[in-house]
């Protein structure tokens, strides 16, 4: 009998020790997984208005370019139209270096397309929206979780030794349904 006794309070205290574990696991993953939120928030904080600069920086740079080339073909046009020849040749001169200036731009970036850029800045915003749902879902189901083992029996009778406790969902703030729109 004694052996008996013995044997349901040890299986007592380890489904206790079992129980306090499986909980502050569960717990843990929460507290993880809202972790995680803060992570793609914080990358998307930092992440945007490094993406909008550059993109801004590169499509100015390219505007410029292109800008001093077109600049550049005007100004031959007119001078061939009825300019003299120093103007002809200064009017060629300022073309040759708008040029110049376009296979520099190329060489030095080939794959610098304002167009590219935007497409990129699009992809990106999409990728860090939807990496912040899927962190806000895997918290979700991570409470979804805890939430069902800490109000249900067994589970329940040990929540407050373990020291765990229901967690609120995440609900995205007011104006975050759609992902940030992006002026230039």
């Amino acid at each position: 009998m004694l052996w008996i006794i013995i044997g349901v309070i040890a299986a007592l205290l380890l489904f206790t020790a079992y129980a306090f574990n499986r909980l502050r696991r569960v717990d843990i993953g929460a507290q993880e997984a809202l972790g995680g939120i803060d992570v793609q928030l914080t990358r998307r904080a930092d992440l945007i208005p490094n993406l909008v600069n550059t993109v801004k920086g590169y499509a100015q740079h390219e505007k410029g370019v292109f800008e001093a080339v077109t600049a550049a073909r005007a100004g031959v046009k007119a001078a061939a139209d009825n300019g003299t020849v120093p103007e002809k040749a200064a009017a060629q001169a300022q073309l040759d270096r708008a040029i110049v200036d376009v296979l520099a731009v190329a060489e030095a970036y080939p794959d610098l397309k304002a167009s590219a850029g935007f497409l990129q800045l699009q992809t990106e915003l999409a990728d860090t929206e939807d990496k912040i749902s899927f962190a806000r879902q895997y918290y979700n189901d991570a409470v979804a979780k805890l939430n069902s083992l800490v109000r249900t029996i067994p589970w329940l009778l040990f929540t407050s030794i373990a020291g765990v406790h229901a967690r609120e969902f995440y609900d995205a703030p007011a104006g975050q349904e759609a992902p940030p729109s992006v002026q230039f």
